[in-house]
């Protein structure tokens, strides 16, 4: 088979991905214009994202007593300064606005018998939220002039003269290519999961923390358009329950819960607050032989136990089920801890497209909201809502400003595109699939590039090494063939996942320091030196990446593109 059918559509403003930040920015563009959108998603908009499966807790959120610029300092120490002040500072801004307009369309944010929102901590409140996306979704299908493709996979930009014009894609149920033309573009895919080896591989490969069809397809777009790049070499590795990686925060936050090895000692005072220093402190508390670990639970109180069951069987469920089986709650027995995978995730460390602060990358007319966006870690579901409205308003903005569409041939860019597809799609079955290409990656990121194998620790000559490997993967990728259009799909995650690979791997080496440990703990250069106080950025040249050094945005500036 092969495909068939071409499709050339025509937009004002490209939306891909329509998960929170895509939606987000679909309801502002609506709320400032009549400007067509089309909104492209290779799930459904009702479940896709991060959003998924619903949220207990809006986790950035200025609460009483606290400031915008509060929330500034916290993710910059967070980051041990390698975060973009100035899109911190707009991105908490608007946090407080994003949460009032998700509760008026309908989202239940638990109050207090004064009305107030029910703080969790210093900077989260709590929610009923196993329905913010449908909530979110619905209220995008009700928009006038906004085309929603689900099922409908984005492989590449259309750039010309580092101006966008559009992208490609395919359907993932039938045999339609599709050229969308765009005179401003949104990418908001998502971060990058499934890199690296996870912690519970075979048929539990995808029980992770993050979704694991967030493949870094906006990340690998950029890239091969030659995009600049920021912080890769901060990868995010979550602190999770042994087995289930149910998250830890609801626990941690909850009920106040401490770290402790299997001595019973609280450790995390002795490694530090921040959240690479959890993790690093757990990995070393299980190397040095003081392990298990685990989150002090035994002996809250049956009211604070029940409230734990109920808010891990609507986030997840298989954490409630692991207690129900056990005979044994949380009161009785601590949760055992361990750290997942690296992730590459601009939601909570700052790696992702280098962006101005109205959240343009460098290519001009391509903007980037929430995870797939880099330099303001920290930002969870409201901040990429934040990130989305600004990206929105620039882009409706500009189109304001703005006449004429290029004219190109584009029934021809969509023809040769076609062949491409088909070449995996009339292609034999050869000696490789998709799937073991993919399982090689995450067992050369495991093992050389700072994986759970190697307790994340690496140097220059396992890198230089995993970049070798990871180069032959490419080649081997593009002599695998493809059955029907979901194993199309498959084998173009497949892709944008070697290509984020490789660049992860260039920043790791690059920066010759360990600011973060865990996140990037080079053996190399196991200390933190002050002379990388700077944002390491790379940009894709004629195949090879060129790295480069860019110096911090610090309180009071504002950065722009000027080279």
């Amino acid at each position: 088979m092969g495909i068939s059918n071409r499709k050339i559509l025509h937009t004002d403003i490209l939306i891909i991905g329509g998960g929170t930040a895509g939606c987000y920015a679909a309801l502002t563009i609506r709320e400032k214009s009549d400007y067509s959108i089309l909104i492209a998603e290779k799930a459904n908009i009702k479940r896709s994202g991060c959003l998924a499966a619903g949220v207990n807790a809006i986790n950035a959120y200025i609460v009483k007593g606290r400031t915008p610029q509060d929330y500034v300092d916290y993710c910059t120490n967070d980051a041990n300064k390698i975060a973009r002040q100035d899109l911190l500072l707009s991105m908490s801004q608007g946090l407080n606005e994003v949460t009032k307009r998700m509760e008026e369309l309908g989202l239940v944010i638990l109050k207090d018998e004064n009305g107030e929102y029910v703080p969790r901590g210093n900077r989260n409140i709590k929610i009923n939220g196993e329905n913010i996306k449908p909530i979110l979704a619905s209220a995008v299908e009700n928009l006038k002039n906004c085309t929603i493709l689900n099922r409908v996979n984005i492989t590449d930009y259309i750039v010309e003269d580092n101006k966008i014009l559009g992208a490609f894609g395919f359907s993932i149920e039938d045999d339609t290519a599709y050229e969308i033309r765009a005179k401003k573009v949104l990418c908001a895919t998502g971060g990058a999961s499934g890199l690296y080896r996870p912690n519970n591989p075979g048929f539990s490969r995808h029980k992770m923390w993050y979704p694991p069809f967030n493949t870094g397809a906006g990340y690998a777009m950029g890239i091969n358009a030659g995009a600049e790049m920021t912080t890769f070499e901060m990868r995010f590795i979550a602190l999770r329950c042994k087995d289930t990686i149910a998250p830890t925060g609801t626990i941690a936050q909850g009920v106040g819960a401490k770290q402790i090895n299997s001595l019973g000692e609280v450790y995390e005072d002795k490694y530090g607050l921040t959240t690479s220093q959890r993790v690093y402190g757990t990995v070393r508390e299980n190397i040095e032989g003081r392990g298990p670990c685990y989150l002090k639970t035994e002996g809250i109180t049956p009211s604070q136990e029940d409230s734990l069951l109920r808010a891990y069987l609507n986030m997840a469920p298989s954490q409630t089920l692991k207690w129900i089986e056990a005979g044994k709650g949380p009161s009785k027995q601590n949760v055992e801890i361990e750290g997942t995978e690296p992730y590459i995730v601009g939601g909570h460390t700052a790696s992702g497209y280098w962006i101005d602060d109205n959240r343009e990358t460098t290519i001009k007319g391509l903007f980037a909201a929430g995870d797939v966006a880099g330099g303001c870690p920290q930002k969870y579901v409201t901040g990429a809502m934040v990130e989305g409205k600004i990206a929105a308003t620039e882009m409706v903005r500009q189109l304001d400003q703005e006449d004429g569409d290029t004219k190109i041939d584009e029934d021809a860019m969509l023809l040769k595109k076609v062949e491409e597809y088909n070449a995996y799609l009339d292609r034999q079955e050869g000696m490789f699939t998709y799937e073991a290409i993919e399982e090689a990656m995450q067992k050369v990121m495991d093992n050389y590039a700072g994986g759970i194998s190697t307790h994340y620790q690496f140097n220059e000559k396992q890198l230089d090494l995993a970049t070798y490997k990871i180069q032959q993967l490419q080649k081997l990728i593009e002599h695998v063939n493809a059955k029907d259009m979901h194993e199309l799909m498959f084998i173009y995650e497949v892709k944008e996942r070697l290509t984020v690979a490789l660049v992860v791997i260039a920043h790791l080496k690059e920066r010759k320091e360990t600011r973060w440990h865990s996140f990037a703990e080079n053996l190399d250069y196991p200390k933190e030196n002050k002379e990388w106080e700077l944002y390491v950025n790379s940009k894709m040249t004629d195949g090879k990446i060129k790295m480069i050094h860019r110096p911090l945005i610090r309180k009071g500036e504002v950065y722009e593109h000027h080279n």
